[in-house]
């Protein structure tokens, strides 16, 4: 058993909660999906792709795919592991085609399983339909269980059933039969779909996750963020409006329908953590949004110290932010391994106990009788947290303060981000005051709401807010987790 840092006799209830669940606790908030899709005749559509996925690699590390289309056949390399592990020469020469579309994912609970790699390709007579999807969606074991008997399920995916659902739903083409099953779906979808002669995208009218378009000399490219249409050297366009459905062939891109949209809800989360930090939402780069929410917590909850630093990577914008509002030298004392996390080799027993120092070490030469800020972008079960704040200790620092550039996370998502159960988010059981006492800091800060969207510089009735306040902008009753439809698929 791994080592207390305290009897349980000690501690209060919400914290053995906590404890309970350190199995967990170094695994953050990830988004479950990135997606790119390109056209363009005379292009390799699959290199491009590859590149295309490869920067969008921190929004899923587990599962990656590609799919082309040569106009006769769908053509499919999927596999476990890092866009670089799934992907060679050899695989990438053997997709020929004018069009294609990827994806990168996270495994969601129930584990990491191959069928569950996107693309989703449905297998049909006379026709091939492909789908990668970012997000989530909350009806679908209601919709699987109203799909026509015959049809036979071969993953426990969410996208799979939708595919289907769109196949069976009204229509002459396929964007009438994506523009007339829009509204059977409740949740969040950001689409790319493949047929034999053309690429299809659409965003659920909410527009929770990022979509955008770009465009590459004569090919154009649909994708989850900007920074990957800086990597394969495309030139912005714009987003995809929420509820818009468009369609890239042979004439070009066009706009083939557009769902009303009553409400907008961009999640306010892709600024905090998800997206890189070189991408744009909304006009707006996310490194100044960052930056930003840095300088408004430092005037929030200033504290005396001696240096500002960073949990790396996602903290290090905001960190530079309250550094310079603050007036406090920036500087870095953790040194963060980028490979933890993206093995499939379990350390050895001795190892793994080191628990956060297989992420990160200290410089202890520079931590030593310093007051320390320390700015993270959000703190999710806690547990980790403690870990940096005991090693930092342990290394002679001689104030630690925490400053988190978010709100407290007190509710799960279920809109595309991969939460923890409400019961395992700390700030659902604790106050802050609670949190500091667990965590062992000298104090303990989180960033306003209203900080947050200042920040963001998005209209607030934009925004989804839900993790940080339960106000969820659609029922969420019986929300989908595929960890139960696994059990029923």
């Amino acid at each position: 058993m791994r080592k207390k840092n305290f009897s349980v006799k000690s501690t209060t209830r919400s914290e053995r909660v906590f404890l309970k669940a350190e199995e967990n606790s170094n695994k953050p908030l990830r988004d479950k999906c990135g997606i790119f899709g390109i056209y363009g005749k005379g292009v390799d559509v699959a290199r491009i792709s590859f590149f295309g996925l490869y920067s969008l690699q921190h929004r899923g590390q587990e599962g990656a795919g590609i799919t082309v289309t040569d106009g006769k056949n769908l053509k499919s390399v999927k596999g476990l592991g890092l866009v670089s592990s799934v992907f060679n020469e050899e695989k990438i020469n053997s997709l020929k085609g004018f069009a294609a579309i990827a994806h990168t994912r996270y495994s969601t609970t129930g584990g990491n399983k191959l069928c569950n790699v996107q693309p989703v390709v449905l297998n049909m007579k006379n026709e091939e339909f492909a789908l990668a999807h970012n997000g989530n969606i909350i009806n679908a074991m209601d919709l699987a269980k109203n799909l026509p008997p015959d049809i036979k399920l071969t993953s426990t995916s969410d996208t799979e059933i939708m595919g289907w659902v769109i196949k069976n739903s009204t229509g002459k083409n396929w964007e009438e039969k994506i523009l007339s099953s829009f509204k059977k779906f409740q949740g969040a979808f950001s689409m790319i779909t493949l047929t034999k002669n053309k690429l299809i995208a659409f965003r659920d009218t909410y527009g929770f996750r990022p979509l955008v378009i770009g465009k590459l000399n004569d090919a154009y490219i649909v994708c989850s963020e900007t920074c990957a249409l800086d990597t394969v050297g495309a030139k912005f366009i714009r987003e995809i409006a929420p509820g818009e459905i468009i369609a890239i062939d042979e004439k070009g891109i066009q706009v083939v329908g557009k769902v009303k949209s009553t409400k907008k809800s961009f999640c306010l989360f892709e600024y905090v953590y998800l997206a890189r930090p070189d991408s744009i939402f909304n006009k707006q780069l996310v490194h100044q949004v960052r930056q930003r929410s840095g300088e408004i917590l430092a005037h929030e909850s200033p504290v005396g110290a001696d240096m500002v630093v960073a949990v790396p990577d996602s903290g290090t914008s905001a960190a530079i932010g309250y550094s310079k509002a603050s007036g406090i030298p920036y500087g870095e004392v953790l040194i963060k391994n980028r490979y933890i996390g993206r093995t499939f080799i379990q350390p050895e027993q001795h190892i793994r106990e080191m628990g956060v120092k297989l992420k990160f070490n200290p410089l202890r030469e520079i931590v030593k009788g310093k007051r320390i800020i320390i700015v993270d972008d959000s703190i999710v079960r806690g547990t980790t947290m403690k870990k940096i704040v005991k090693m930092l200790k342990n290394c002679g620092a001689k104030k630690i303060h925490i400053r988190v550039c978010s709100p407290p996370v007190t509710d799960p998502c279920y809109f595309g981000i991969d939460t923890p159960d409400k019961k395992q988010l700390i700030a659902s059981h604790m106050s802050v005051k609670e949190i500091k006492k667990f965590i062992d800091a000298d104090s303990l800060a989180y960033l306003s709401l209203e900080g947050l969207k200042k920040a963001s510089r998005v209209k607030s009735n934009r925004l989804c807010t839900s993790c940080f306040d339960g106000k969820y902008p659609m029922s969420v009753k019986g929300g989908f987790r595929k960890d139960v439809f696994e059990t029923i698929s």
